[in-house]
């Protein structure tokens, strides 16, 4: 089946379209699509020139431009080629605009816009990055969260998830015969959690790792019941510790952050309440 054509037209990165094309697309099994991005598009020359690139290869625009006359000026170009087009956010800006009592400000790319949030996010994916895989615990009570888990219990890629979020995020991996560091204990207004995950599981992606390796060795790394004892042993530790766990087992990244950020925003307003007892 030929592949589905999409033109992505946005005045700013693209992120948003495409985040929003993927996460509709994900709804539609079985189905190809072609996407081309249009991004920064912020002049009737660059309009001009991407509906040139419609005319050259027909497909369902998409599109996420403020200003009225770049709009317009798409719009018409489109209705003459044949093609459908469609603003993507447009609903959502007016249910919001009607519950805020307020109109949308109309600039391009104003989420990217370089404020507090933004460094604050950059600072976040720079504490995130110094302290993977345990490779600095000296500062954990600067965290926002900390993760453990076995090794290939997706906590890097969680942590920067959350990361770019504005989280800071360390994770550290729990080695069987190896002590936590010791930071970790009195860590109060820090969220710790566990990340677990199904035996079963972590021998198949283990096993998958090793394929991968050029030279696997003789290491008892995937070893069902060496698995099954590290697993086990996981678990034990978060409830000594009374540490939220989360089962990765069946969960994307995007799931497993979501649920971090959840258990994240009543620690918060946890620690809120206590401030106020206090």
């Amino acid at each position: 089946m030929a592949a589905h054509i999409l033109h992505l037209v946005s005045d700013a990165t693209g992120e948003t379209l495409n985040a929003v094309t993927s996460a509709v697309l994900s709804q539609f099994e079985g189905t190809e699509s072609e996407q081309y991005l249009h991004n920064m598009v912020r002049s009737e020359r660059r309009v001009d020139k991407v509906l040139a690139d419609i005319e050259a290869n027909p497909g369902l625009v998409l599109f996420t431009l403020v200003s009225p006359e770049l709009r317009r000026r798409l719009e018409a170009g489109c209705a003459k080629l044949d093609v459908p087009c469609q603003a993507v956010l447009d609903s959502t800006f007016k249910v919001l605009g009607q519950y805020l009592g307020s109109e949308a400000v109309g600039l391009p790319g104003q989420q990217h816009q370089m404020d507090a949030d933004y460094f604050a996010r950059i600072d976040a994916i720079q504490y995130t990055l110094v302290h993977d895989d345990g490779s600095r615990t000296d500062d954990l009570h600067l965290a926002d969260i900390v993760l453990l888990g076995v090794s290939r219990t997706s906590k890097t890629p969680t942590c920067m998830y959350l990361a770019n979020r504005g989280l800071k995020v360390a994770n550290i991996p729990i080695v069987p015969n190896m002590p936590l560091p010791p930071e970790l204990e009195g860590l109060t207004k820090v969220l710790v959690v566990g990340l677990s995950t199904t035996a079963d599981r972590l021998v198949h992606v283990r096993q998958s790792r090793l394929r991968s390796m050029a030279d696997p060795g003789d290491s008892i790394y995937a070893d069902p019941l060496a698995v099954e004892d590290e697993v086990t042993e996981a678990r034990r530790l978060f409830n000594r510790q009374g540490w939220p766990v989360i089962d990765v087992t069946r969960r994307s990244i995007e799931e497993t952050a979501a649920a971090i950020y959840n258990l994240y925003q009543k620690h918060q307003a946890r620690l809120a309440e206590e401030d106020i007892i206090l």
